[in-house]
């Protein structure tokens, strides 16, 4: 069983101050086979900015951050606004800062040929959205809430309700990808990908927090997520 799989391992995280995943978590299945195993490579950072795309406020139209507008139609699901704010370690905000998301719909399935989950597309919904924080590091998206799916890891493997975040930064060497959770539910007990990281404190930070200063009434709920670049408190990022 998967779960007494991560439960074993877990007993070993005591004391553990690693604050990123352990890349060979063999409840990952397809992690054990193509994780990194060498040290990366370093190369010439100017040298890739040389040809390497950048981005700018004349690249990003702000309807972009609105994925239930990209379509004639409104999206299925609970809409809802996720925000926060991009800091440094020290709490600064780090303004014009790309953030990129993409989810799957409420029924759980990806806008994507090679997504063979047997739950319906919404013709309105595709999923993807940028932005750029504000002069405070803040972004701001409206979208659905995405629904769990299988993923064929293990037997009856589900991922929790999650969005893929990417910033990218000014310079193209410059990029996290990271994911967002929601409070409260119960697969993130049974998720390798979210399990394989050690710290409770680090899987913790990945979870939004309902916000009701951020919900509007008759319209949308709302949830927090910052996001920290740098330093000790810093948001999991994917390697």
């Amino acid at each position: 069983m998967i779960s007494a799989e991560i439960a074993a391992l877990a007993t070993g995280y005591d004391g553990r101050a690693a604050a990123g995943p352990l890349l060979d978590y063999r409840p990952y299945r397809s992690s054990v086979l193509r994780h990194p195993a060498y040290p990366p490579v370093p190369v010439d950072p100017e040298g890739v900015e040389l040809v390497a795309p950048v981005f700018g406020p004349q690249d990003v139209d702000p309807g972009e951050a609105d994925l239930t507008a990209q379509h004639p139609g409104e999206p299925l699901g609970e809409r809802m606004i996720v925000t926060g704010r991009v800091t440094d370690g020290a709490g600064r905000p780090v303004a014009g800062q790309l953030v990129e998301i993409w989810q799957s719909n409420a029924a759980g399935r990806y806008a994507h040929g090679r997504d063979r989950h047997p739950a319906p597309l919404d013709p309105n919904f595709t999923g993807t959205g940028r932005c750029l924080t504000d002069a405070d590091g803040t972004y701001r998206f409206v979208t659905v809430k995405p629904g769990p799916y299988p993923w064929r890891n293990h037997l009856n493997a589900w991922r929790p309700a999650h969005i893929h975040f990417s910033l990218f930064g000014t310079d193209f060497t410059e990029r996290v990808i990271t994911q967002m959770y929601f409070p409260g539910d119960p697969l993130l007990a049974l998720d390798p990908i979210f399990q394989s990281i050690p710290d409770t404190a680090v899987r913790d930070r990945l979870l939004a927090t309902y916000d009701h200063e951020v919900t509007r009434p008759e319209w949308s709920t709302g949830y927090r997520w910052d996001i920290v670049l740098t330093g000790p408190r810093r948001t999991w990022v994917e390697s």
